[in-house]
């Protein structure tokens, strides 16, 4: 019995010693090995890569939509606007909204650790305290007529006068930067908003030689209004959206008919 005791105790001990040296109870989580919740995670670079990167690239550039990495977009949009586009999304684009409140998947400290963490790792605020920056969002009446004559001046030599693009030669743009993409596509412009449109023209887009609003035409940067025209003349391109197809009522079938009773014509013949 002694002995049986004495070997209970060995094993006891040896447990206790075993568990004391890894410092933990078999069978239980190390520290810090703890997945977090979904809603737990704020850290910027996680939340990026997980809901921002496939459209907007990684480390925010070289992705389809407009690079986030670019400051001159940072500055023109501001931490309001960041925030409202990054929660509710855009309309007419396909810009989804993140936000919990706006049929999205992130909680409101998740928007602001997205909103905070693009304008601390890609926007220089510094190079643009001494420039008259343009508004986000048109403020004036566009005009359209006038927007086609600053398109010419300003952006044909790459899109072309009618905004069809350039030719290419041999395989190679001409000249330098011309692309044979047409900017007043209508598959293209139904998948971009005239916000979009209009950041696209002030802060540049995907190819990182594309020049923002200062440099369009030698010497001096678009006005307000010849950016908001730009926008009109190019938007002007869009198809109507497809009106909803309303059933005609009158071609509506009418009530079912339940059988009557025979009639007596058919009653006297079977008689």
């Amino acid at each position: 019995m002694r002995s049986g005791l004495s070997i209970a105790s060995l094993l006891a001990a040896s447990a206790l010693f075993a568990c004391v040296g890894c410092n933990r109870m078999p069978g239980y989580p190390k520290p810090g090995s703890e997945i977090a919740r979904p809603d737990d995670v704020v850290d910027f670079h996680t939340l990026y890569s997980q809901n921002c990167s496939a459209c907007h690239g990684a480390n925010g550039l070289k992705g389809a939509a407009i690079p986030l990495d670019n400051p001159a977009y940072l500055a023109i949009a501001g931490e309001n606007n960041l925030h409202t586009i990054t929660a509710n999304g855009v309309k007419g684009s396909l810009m989804p909204a993140f936000a919990r409140s706006a049929g999205g998947m992130l909680t409101d400290r998740q928007i602001e650790a997205l909103v905070q963490g693009m304008l601390h790792e890609w926007a220089r605020p510094a190079a643009f305290t001494a420039i008259t920056l343009p508004p986000y969002a048109a403020n004036t009446q566009p005009n359209a007529i006038d927007g086609q004559k600053t398109f010419v001046t300003a952006c044909a030599r790459c899109h072309g006068e009618d905004g069809r693009g350039l030719p290419s030669a041999n395989g190679v743009l001409q000249p330098k930067g011309a692309t044979p993409f047409s900017i007043v596509d209508p598959d293209y412009l139904s998948l971009i908003s005239d916000q979009g449109l209009r950041s696209i023209i002030v802060a540049g887009h995907t190819d990182p030689q594309t020049p923002d609003w200062r440099s369009y035409i030698a010497g001096r940067a678009l006005t307000p209004q010849q950016i908001t025209d730009i926008v009109a003349w190019i938007a002007g391109h869009r198809p109507p959206p497809p009106s909803p197809q309303i059933a005609n009522p009158h071609a509506l079938p009418g009530p079912a008919k339940l059988p009557g009773p025979a009639s007596n014509s058919r009653v006297k013949e079977k008689r």
